[in-house]
């Protein structure tokens, strides 16, 4: 016997928002699992470790389940699981720094360094990696946020405006900024 699903395919986002609002996680599920991989990068290029970053996505997915409800723009659901990812991590940050428990792992830098740059050891290749990794994590949430949608993700300007809903020219502020920062942060950290 044949089992025929009453259910409706559906291939819109917003009508995917609008089934997960009133509690079909299957819709749910079809939101969230193309993302995942993306968040991964995210939180892992804010928070540096592995399994904190895994968390945090985990956490923001649970807060995103739990708070959907509320969602009134059903065509900002992206930007809106975006910030309540950058949140997991800020709280995932704030809990770090009072229990002080750092683990060191190489693949800690931004991923794109590229350690197989030719012409130079390795040792130099990865003191240069940890310079940088250290530098990156010095910046807040925001600026990591920011150049990881840019740099790693290789979202245009315009994307990243249309997924936080603000301009271009803020866009172009935010990254400016970040980069500055980063530069800073590197230069504090080559002392």
């Amino acid at each position: 016997m044949i089992a025929i699903s009453t259910r409706p395919v559906v291939r819109d986002e917003t009508s995917l928002v609008a089934l997960a609002q009133v509690g079909d996680r299957a819709a749910f599920e079809m939101l969230v699992a193309p993302r995942i991989g993306r968040l991964l990068r995210l939180t892992g290029s804010i928070l540096a470790n592995e399994a904190d970053a895994s968390d945090a996505v985990q956490e923001a997915c649970l807060r995103a389940w739990r708070e959907l409800p509320r969602l009134r723009d059903a065509d900002r659901f992206e930007a809106w699981l975006w910030q309540i990812a950058v949140n997991a991590c800020r709280t995932a940050l704030r809990s770090r720094r009072r229990s002080q428990v750092r683990e060191i792992a190489i693949d800690e830098m931004p991923p794109t360094f590229d350690l197989r740059q030719s012409g130079r050891p390795f040792d130099d290749q990865l003191s240069q990696a940890d310079l940088v990794g250290r530098a990156f994590r010095r910046l807040d949430p925001d600026k990591r946020s920011i150049l990881v949608l840019h740099h790693i993700d290789d979202r245009s300007v315009t994307d990243i405006a249309e997924l936080y809903a603000i301009p271009t020219g803020t866009v172009k502020w935010r990254l400016y900024s970040a980069r500055k920062a980063l530069q800073r942060a590197l230069e504090v950290e080559a002392r």
